[in-house]
């Protein structure tokens, strides 16, 4: 599985139909219309999500690796 930042991932997440509810310290929270689950994104900077988030959050979100 290729890295990403948490940046990059929240763009992707925002071309699904993610939306940013806000933003507290260097997490950002998303949300989606007509669903309760929320995602928590962490960005710090440029540096690359670690695997284990990346995979938890695109499982999450409902997303695949090729949708990055």
């Amino acid at each position: 599985m290729k890295t990403v930042s948490g940046r990059h991932l929240c763009r992707v997440l925002e071309r699904h139909g993610w939306v940013l509810r806000r933003i507290r310290g260097s997490h950002h929270i998303y949300a989606r219309e007509g669903d309760t689950a929320i995602l928590t994104v962490p960005v710090h900077g440029h540096r690359d999500l670690r695997i284990g988030i990346l995979r938890q959050l695109l499982r999450d979100a409902g997303l695949s690796e090729s949708d990055l």
